[in-house]
């Protein structure tokens, strides 16, 4: 019987439940919003299924060597437009559709959760495109794949590398008419905070939600922007740079996700999906070329079912090494910890009025933090001017409240002038100031 006595020991992907032949197992959210299994033990006949397929109690060993590392961009700019780096989920799904297969990926509900679902068509794809920061529900989804690999069906099914683990410990063999494909995850956030933020965002209710896009191109691939629509109007309620945004803070900082995203077993290749996808970060170092800032992906292959895959692919996309595609793709290897806030941040979900207040409290710095972060980025503007990069040229000396002369060509620069307690605004809000002449 499976018992959770230490919730960072369940990653919710539901296996233990689909599998249970008595369905004495069901999936219940707890205070945080996130969903772990509950046995009826008057049910339970102790078959132990729901053990043996749990992907905690058994995980794989990590991967060594991936058998390719790429950088990908699909061809079609409508299409890389709307999704979250360079498109390739459309293509592996365009692929499986064309033989008549059956494709898997998360879409919002009625309610602006997410959940695992299938599509059969084309125009079912265009609801799977784009991150969604939110944990998926998996509900019938495990059972509905292993019915239609046993039709004979081509099935691509993409999910967190936690629920690719959890698929195969559910379907107990291995299936060629299967295309397992992941992602390197951040980390889950809870669907009550998603819930919480959206009911105080959005004052018509969730049924005035039109779409939702937290990975929106607006400003750029790497500036994304959260974006909220509202019928009637298609009115944008929302569009604001990831870092702004309080729930997409709140993310980013480690602070809302699910207890196992802390110490995951699925990292480094060991759930054993067939390709891993991801954002290419780091594309502008790795394949300057690729650096469009429209969005860049980076595909990791794991089995020869995958590579085979790729290669039928008609997309751009050119070889790298595994260490330089992981070299700010850290989430592939390592889980994230937990914001020294968390605990508190969950203790008052329920009892605050406004969650964004919530979030910006927790998420404000020390004092003491505060202070250096403010002088981190006097020191990086100091170092530009030092660097000349705000004149052309290189500066020998810099000494305050004197003029700044070009060792390379001194005529070619007018006087510059730095001085760090500037008193304009007055004493106590004095300012760093530097005058080009």
């Amino acid at each position: 019987m499976i018992s959770i006595k230490d919730k960072q020991d369940c990653c919710g992907c539901g296996a233990c439940a689909a599998r249970c032949p008595k369905q004495c197992i069901s999936l219940q959210r707890d205070s945080e919003g996130f969903l772990y299994p509950q046995v009826d033990a008057q049910l339970c006949i102790e078959c132990g299924l729901c053990e043996k397929v749990c992907p905690v109690l058994h995980q794989a060993p990590k991967e060594q060597h991936p058998r390719q590392t790429l950088a990908a961009v699909n061809r079609d700019e409508s299409v890389r437009e709307t999704s979250s780096s360079g498109g390739v989920f459309t293509l592996l799904a365009e692929k499986v559709l064309a033989c008549g297969g059956v494709v898997f990926g998360a879409r919002y509900d009625e309610q602006w959760q997410v959940v695992i679902d299938y599509t059969e068509s084309i125009e079912g794809l265009a609801a799977f495109r784009g991150s969604k920061y939110v944990q998926a529900r998996t509900a019938d989804t495990f059972k509905q794949c292993e019915a239609f690999l046993k039709a004979g069906r081509q099935v691509l099914y993409s999910g967190t590398p936690c629920q690719i683990a959890g698929l195969h410990r559910f379907l107990r063999k291995s299936y060629p008419n299967l295309l397992a494909v992941d992602f390197i995850c951040h980390g889950t956030p809870s669907p009550k905070v998603w819930s919480k933020y959206l009911d105080e965002v959005v004052a018509a209710g969730r049924q005035a939600v039109s779409d939702v896009q937290f990975r929106n191109k607006c400003l750029g691939w790497k500036k994304f922007s959260f974006y909220l629509e509202t019928t009637p109007s298609g009115q944008v309620s929302i569009c604001s740079p990831f870092g702004d945004n309080p729930y997409m803070r709140a993310f980013l900082s480690d602070m809302s996700l699910r207890p196992s995203c802390y110490a995951c077993p699925s990292k480094g290749g060991s759930s054993q999906s067939d390709l891993t996808i991801a954002d290419f970060w780091g594309i502008e170092q790795v394949k300057p070329a690729f650096d469009d800032d429209r969005g860049t992906s980076l595909i990791i292959v794991h089995s020869q079912h995958g590579e085979e895959v790729i290669k039928a692919l008609d997309m751009k996309a050119e070889e790298v090494s595994h260490e330089e595609a992981l070299a700010m793709n850290s989430a592939y290897q390592k889980s994230v910890s937990p914001h020294p806030q968390r605990a508190a941040f969950f203790a008052r979900l329920d009892s605050d009025e406004s969650l964004c207040a919530l979030i910006a409290e927790m998420l404000k710095l020390p004092f003491k933090m505060r202070v250096r972060r403010k002088l981190w980025k006097l020191k990086a503007v100091v170092k530009k001017v030092l660097n000349n990069e705000i004149g052309g040229g290189k500066i020998a000396h810099l000494p305050v409240n004197e003029p700044v002369v070009s060792v390379e060509n001194p005529d070619a620069l007018k006087p510059v002038y730095i001085t760090f307690r500037n008193k304009e605004q007055g004493w106590r809000t004095y300012r760093l100031q530097i005058v080009l002449g």
